[in-house]
């Protein structure tokens, strides 16, 4: 079954920019969102800005992902955690995600040969431990993209 997924750890705010995140962080963000860019019309729809580290690699585990996210924040746990609290008490927040889309056949598929195996996943007690200290949910996206009956 074709398989893509990615995984990434974001901070969120209503009132603290990307930007100031940066700063405070000392960390340069894969990817920024800033409030209200999403939509602006009929009306513009408040989104969180939001700051992330990402981890697109094909032919990762998701738990191989999340390792490698999380192996560039270790450093600044204490940072993340002072920043996270901030934020939480404001009604943003740190967030690990994961996004998972089965039956993606619009993408270009490996030899499955030599396919690794992508399905099943563990948070080992080193990510609990750091989503604990830094005060993160996980949110787990899946998606079937097997077209629909009426499609075909």
């Amino acid at each position: 079954m074709p398989l893509r997924q990615y995984a990434y750890f974001a901070l969120f705010s209503e009132h603290i920019s990307a930007d100031e995140m940066t700063s405070q962080l000392g960390i340069r963000p894969d990817e920024v969102s800033v409030r209200g860019s999403r939509f602006t019309e009929p009306t513009v729809i408040p989104v969180s800005h939001s700051w992330k580290i990402v981890c697109w690699e094909p032919d990762l585990r998701v738990d191989e992902q999340i390792a490698r996210v999380l192996d560039r924040l270790r450093l600044h746990t204490g940072r993340i955690a002072e920043l996270a609290t901030r934020l939480a008490a404001d009604g943003g927040g740190a967030v690990l995600h994961v996004v998972r889309y089965f039956n993606d056949t619009d993408q270009d598929q490996p030899d499955t040969s030599d396919a690794p195996n992508l399905f099943g996943w563990h948070l080992d007690r080193n990510v609990l431990d750091f989503l604990t200290t830094v005060g993160a949910e996980l949110d787990v996206d899946e998606y079937d993209m097997t077209p629909d009956e009426d499609t075909k």
